[in-house]
């Protein structure tokens, strides 16, 4: 039995063709709903390893907060602990400090000079006396300014005329006088402990 094909040959071939491209059509977009989920889930897993290192950072952040804080505990107790060391050490050194200074005061003092008040303050030592001329002032200030261990920098702060009464009940015109001096900063010996007085 013989077949004729009675449908024209170019309608054929175009319902062919509106096939294949429908069938390409479909194809892309399933490929490329592919795609897209792909691409979406690549990014949730993205976007969750990223929290997952923010939170380690976040935690690793906190733990060095606490350190840090510790360290600055430490820091403060140390400093505390040291502030205490030398509340001490300077208690030890200033013990003997007055009777250095009285000492250097007594072995200074020239014949003429008669010391009547001795006022410390910190490091600063006012003395005021009665002295017989302006040469033993001067005298006495140069003993403290040159060949004192424990005193330096003498400053005069004044000298006036005094009239005192001897026992024989006799007006002496004699000169009052005020000077300040600083006290020198011993050097204490690490091996020993020991307190020296500065050289300068």
């Amino acid at each position: 039995m013989i077949l004729i094909n009675l449908l024209p040959y170019r309608e054929e071939r175009r319902k062919r063709r509106k096939a294949a491209f429908f069938a390409g059509l479909g194809l892309a977009g399933l490929v490329g709903a592919g795609i897209v989920v792909a691409g979406y889930l690549l990014l949730q897993f993205l976007t969750a390893e990223q929290q997952s290192r923010n939170q380690y950072i976040q935690a690793e952040i906190s733990r060095l907060e606490a350190q840090i804080s510790d360290i600055a505990n430490l820091k403060a107790e140390i400093e505390a602990l040291k502030s205490r060391q030398r509340a001490v050490e300077d208690l030890q050194t200033d013990r003997n400090t007055p009777v250095h200074l009285l000492n250097d005061l007594a072995q200074l003092a020239p014949e003429g000079i008669y010391l009547m008040n001795i006022r410390q303050d910190n490091k600063i030592v006012t003395v005021s006396g009665i002295a017989q001329t302006n040469e033993r002032v001067s005298e006495f200030l140069r003993n403290l300014s040159r060949n004192s261990e424990w005193l330096e920098k003498p400053d005069l702060i004044e000298v006036k005329l005094a009239s005192v009464s001897t026992a024989s009940r006799e007006q002496r015109r004699l000169l009052e006088f005020s000077m300040k001096v600083s006290i020198k900063t011993p050097v204490v010996e690490p091996a020993s402990g020991a307190s020296a007085p500065k050289k300068g």
